[in-house]
């Protein structure tokens, strides 16, 4: 299943595949990991590096991307799960 999305302009082009984007947020003290659209969290953790490995976990199974927030909400990293195409030689 496909969404559009839409901006200021009227109808973007582009397709989304609807997939179950994970980030992982700082929460506290600790660190948590959140379904994209979703104000609860899925889980919580007491380091970045738990909260990875448990968000990476969701996003997996979801075939979704997982984004790694800094403590200040900025983008640290991504990666992506799912169907990526094999790379050809050359």
């Amino acid at each position: 299943m496909v969404r559009r999305v839409k901006d200021e302009a009227g109808f973007n082009p582009r397709i989304m595949p609807n997939k179950k984007n994970v980030h992982v947020v700082k929460h506290g003290e600790d660190w948590a990991w959140r379904r994209e659209g979703s104000s609860r969290v899925s889980g919580i953790a007491p380091t970045q590096a738990d909260a990875i490995k448990g968000g990476r976990q969701a996003s997996r199974a979801g075939k979704g991307e997982l984004f790694i927030h800094r403590p200040d909400g900025r983008i640290r990293d991504r990666d992506s799960h799912g169907n990526d195409p094999t790379t050809s030689p050359g």
